[in-house]
């Protein structure tokens, strides 16, 4: 049984290795891009919408007041990076239907990408939205003390980030695959149902922490 989809080598020259990780990671960044581009690609401004259209606006408009919600008050600024971690975990994940597939989150090399894109996105919206001398004062409260601590913070978290995904993706995979030997058919099939959900809203978990971390960055100016 293989604890990552790391350990699937396709193709190996010298030190460069090609696995299953990165040949399902770069097909579902094609397939979100496709997908953009095919969703939107008839979209109107004015007049009457389609049902497609309307379902594409329901979803947006929910994203948008999730994001308002957690304290981002022009939510148009982070949808677009928000949106696009959410949707890249969650059809990971919702993919796992597929026989054969397995999802990127389960390596832990693809969650520590996209945790070092949020601790990335965090110190950029901040200085974006505060300046770079409100930004960097933040980490000197409530006093110079806490400078080191704020900083152990922001690595840890990250980590946190990384860990949490891998693990609940990892551990599912693996309950799946002991119960397809050991138990009847019909049992596994609802535990994929359950898995499909868990994706999910380890997606939803993941884009809000997000939400919540570049929220605290970005209010450094009304704190100052």
């Amino acid at each position: 049984m293989r604890l990552s989809p790391d350990e699937l080598v396709l193709w190996q020259h010298g030190y460069i290795k090609l696995n299953v990780t990165i040949v399902t990671t770069w097909a579902l960044m094609l397939v979100l891009v496709l997908g953009a581009r095919w969703a939107t690609r008839n979209l109107v401004s004015d007049g009457r919408i389609s049902r497609w259209q309307g379902a594409l606006e329901v979803i947006v408009v929910t994203m948008r007041k999730q994001i308002e919600e957690v304290g981002l008050r022009q939510a148009n600024k982070y949808i677009g990076f928000i949106g696009t971690l959410f949707l890249f975990i969650a059809i990971s994940n919702l993919c796992t239907v597929i026989p054969y597939y397995e999802p990127p989150t389960g390596s832990l090399s693809t969650t520590t990408a996209l945790a070092l894109c949020v601790f990335i996105a965090v110190p950029v919206f901040g200085i974006a939205e505060s300046g770079l001398s409100a930004f960097l004062a933040s980490y000197l409260k409530p006093s110079v003390v806490m400078l080191p601590f704020n900083i152990i913070s922001e690595l840890s978290r990250t980590l946190a980030m990384a860990i949490r995904l891998f693990g609940n993706i990892m551990s599912g995979t693996m309950i799946l695959a002991i119960l397809l030997t050991v138990t009847p058919f019909i049992f596994p099939i609802v535990m994929s149902l359950l898995g499909l959900l868990t994706g999910v809203v380890q997606a939803y978990i993941f884009g809000i922490l997000a939400t919540v971390y570049i929220a605290a960055a970005t209010r450094a100016r009304e704190e100052v």
